[in-house]
């Protein structure tokens, strides 16, 4: 199950086939001077057959990437559902003296900047098997990955983590892939991003914290029950106050955590219950060997 897609440039036609095609992206600018010739055509061509539609930037990444962005954004009429993408790959010339240092630095921002101008749609990052293992080290792709492979099936990149868009082959034309079972769906995504993409509210997070705070886990050593909310106050404490070895340990557990509640929180369609789920197995996980008291011992042991 899934659909399928293509994704392209001024190399393809005003109006290319369409048959068994549910969305395309277009590429429309390319640093801050080049824009697509044809992208207006062949944005009306896929929006005019009720396909769902993207575009992309492809950077020269010494630029500022705000100016860059800015170029991109402003070439169009932006319209519910359309889809942004930052084309990430530096093997051409314009970028072959950039850094990778700078490259990534270029990603973070240009994303960044993107989801703060268009707050309302999904904004999105292409780039190879080689960039997202060798060059990223944040793992940060905005709303979505789109993951392009060479030889492999589609919807099976080789990598564990998660994607929305697969370009499995450039033969005769960039083929994309979508897990998404229907064109419908597809389109309910990408116009649900400004509801699905906002932080957990200040109401989930405190469902959040009263769930964790009932909460128990078994201290792996002593066999006895833990109050993961005395974990957790016992974390705060120390991360505030401490220095020593445990609470080093202890403060990155509760650094890692809170990281990881504030990311399941702005994923698209993931509920409070999903968020508690996992900031309970990480507190599990991350302290599991620490035996804490609510009354009578002011600090953990064991």
């Amino acid at each position: 199950m899934g659909i399928y897609g293509q994704d392209w440039a001024s190399y393809q036609s005003d109006e290319p086939g369409l048959t068994g095609l549910d969305f395309v992206f277009t590429k429309i600018t390319e640093g801050l001077g080049y824009t697509n010739p044809k992208w207006v055509r062949q944005r009306d061509h896929v929006k005019r057959h009720g396909l769902v539609w993207g575009a992309y930037h492809y950077p020269h990444m010494g630029n500022d990437p705000e100016s860059e962005a800015d170029f991109f954004l402003d070439q169009v009429a932006w319209q519910p559902g359309d889809i942004l993408v930052l084309d990430w790959e530096g093997y051409d010339k314009a970028n072959a003296g950039v850094s990778k240092a700078r490259q990534r630095t270029y990603k973070e921002a240009w994303l960044r900047y993107v989801k703060d101008r268009m707050p309302g749609h999904r904004i999105g990052m292409y780039c190879n098997v080689d960039y997202w293992k060798n060059v990223d080290t944040t793992g940060y792709c905005g709303d979505f990955l789109w993951i392009a492979t060479a030889g492999r099936a589609a919807g099976a990149p080789g990598i564990r983590a998660s994607w929305m868009f697969h370009q499995y082959t450039d033969d005769p034309v960039d083929q994309d892939y979508c897990p998404l079972p229907s064109r419908e769906e597809l389109r309910t995504w990408a116009l649900g991003s400004q509801e699905d993409d906002m932080p957990l509210s200040q109401a989930d997070l405190d469902a959040v914290a009263a769930a964790v705070w009932r909460h128990t886990e078994t201290n792996a050593a002593t066999g006895q029950p833990v109050d993961m909310g005395a974990v957790m106050a016992w974390m705060d404490k120390v991360h505030n106050n401490q220095t020593d070895a445990l609470g080093q340990q202890l403060a990155a557990a509760q650094a890692a955590v809170t990281a990881l509640a504030a990311q399941l929180g702005r994923q698209p369609g993931v509920d409070t219950d999903t968020v508690v789920a996992a900031v309970r197995q990480a507190i599990a996980d991350a302290v599991i060997n620490v035996d804490v008291h609510v009354s009578g011992t002011p600090a953990p042991t064991g």
